[in-house]
């Protein structure tokens, strides 16, 4: 239980003490997808999570904040390779015009996703940070929000799972105890069962002890009493025949 208890302190350190590598993992870049043959320009940022986790938070995410639905359910390096798509989607805060998003997430490693979020005005007119920076910057700090948020749930998620294997070490150690003493109670009990048939062991041996002394005075009591019978028999017989 102590070493639970040093364990869960330790994580909760761990979580405040990281932020320098966290910052690393949530921080929004530059850089590029390569979407329908071409190289276009599009934020990405690596979260400390699974890709499934990632997805469906992001999925969630806009459309909690955005009220925007992405079509597609895959993640790269875990199912389908989909990208997840929505069309002419109202976005204010990126631009007046209605944009098409996409967004794929990847899995770098088992505990690390990578997003990626990329856009257009058009079919043709996709957000660059050299051809329209006020719209990319404007979807990278979307990304940046998300990130944000992304990191806060996934403390809370990892606070949230160390307290229930807290409660879950407190109930063990509850039971165990209750066990502990319960075994202790038996084991007294048992010791006083022991002692118990000890002295009712000693005292039937004083006992039996005490009857052989009287089984050996009843013995010569019989042989006795045995003989005055057999006296007074002969004299009987004495009698009758005078």
């Amino acid at each position: 239980m102590k070493r639970f208890t040093t364990r869960l302190f330790s994580l909760l350190g761990l979580l405040l003490s990281t932020s320098a590598v966290q910052a690393q993992l949530y921080e929004v870049r530059t850089s590029s997808v390569n979407y329908e043959r071409k190289e276009r320009d599009a934020v990405k940022v690596q979260i400390d999570g699974t890709a499934q986790w990632t997805r469906d938070y992001w999925q969630t995410w806009l459309k909690d904040t955005y009220n925007i639905r992405l079509k597609g359910s895959g993640v790269l390096g875990v199912g389908k390779k989909d990208v997840l798509v929505a069309k002419q989607a109202p976005m204010s805060s990126v631009s007046g015009k209605l944009i098409d998003l996409y967004s794929t997430v990847t899995a770098p490693s088992d505990s690390v996703a990578e997003l990626s979020v990329w856009a257009a005005l058009g079919p043709d007119s996709f957000l660059s940070a050299g051809g329209t920076p006020s719209e990319f910057s404007s979807l990278r700090n979307i990304t940046q929000s998300f990130a944000a948020a992304a990191r806060v749930k996934s403390y809370r998620e990892q606070i949230e799972e160390a307290e229930k294997q807290f409660k879950e070490s407190e109930k063990e150690k509850d039971k165990l105890e209750k066990e502990r003493a319960s075994l202790a109670n038996n084991t007294q009990n048992n010791l006083e069962k022991i002692e118990q048939l000890k002295k009712q062991n000693a005292d039937n041996k004083l006992k039996q002890a005490e009857d052989s002394v009287k089984l050996i005075d009843n013995a010569r009591l019989l042989e006795l009493r045995k003989a005055q019978v057999e006296r007074r028999r002969a004299r009987l017989t004495n009698l009758d025949r005078k």
